[in-house]
C-alpha cells in the first residue's frame, strides 16, 4: 500500500516530465537531420544552387503573435476549465462521502492550482494583447503585403 503512494508521484512528478522533454528534444534532433539531408541531396545534384535561399524556405516558419496570443487563450481557457471540473467533482464525491479526505483535500489542491494556472494564463493573455496591439497590426499588414 505505501509503495503505490509513492510511486504514482514520483511517475507523475519525475519520470513523465523527462520523458516529455526528452521526446520533444528527440522530435527537433530528427528534423533538423532530415532538413540536412534534404538540403545535402539538393546540393549534390545541383551545386550552384543558393544555400541561403534554401535554408529560408525550409525553415520552419514563426508563429505570429496573434496565433501566439491565442494559444496563451486556449491555455488559460483550458486549465480554468479543468480545475473548475476538479473542484465540482471533489465537492460532489465530498457530498456522496465515497473518497478519504486526504485524497479529497489532493484533488482540491490540485483545482485549485489548475484554476490559478489558468487565471495566469488569461491575465498573460489580455496584456499581452493590449501591449501587442501596435505590433500585431504591423504584422498584419506585413503579411498582406507579402501576398
Amino acid at each position: 500500500m505505501y509503495l503505490d503512494s509513492i510511486l504514482v508521484p514520483i511517475a507523475c512528478g519525475c519520470i513523465l516530465p523527462i520523458t516529455l522533454v526528452w521526446l520533444n528534444v528527440r522530435q527537433k534532433a530528427n528534423e533538423n537531420q532530415a532538413r540536412t539531408q534534404i538540403i545535402m541531396a539538393a546540393l549534390e545534384k545541383n551545386p550552384n544552387m543558393d544555400v541561403e535561399e534554401l535554408i529560408r524556405r525550409m525553415s520552419p516558419k514563426s508563429k505570429l503573435l496573434k496565433e501566439k496570443l491565442l494559444a496563451l487563450l486556449r491555455r488559460g481557457c483550458l486549465s480554468l476549465l479543468i480545475g473548475i471540473g476538479l473542484i465540482i467533482g471533489e465537492l460532489f464525491m465530498a457530498y456522496s462521502g465515497g473518497i478519504k479526505s486526504k485524497e479529497l483535500a489532493f484533488i482540491c489542491c490540485v483545482g485549485v492550482i489548475l484554476i490559478a494556472i489558468g487565471i495566469a494564463f488569461l491575465i498573460n493573455y489580455y496584456v499581452g494583447k493590449k501591449m501587442l496591439a501596435k505590433e500585431m497590426e504591423a504584422e498584419q499588414k506585413n503579411l498582406q503585403d507579402n501576398k
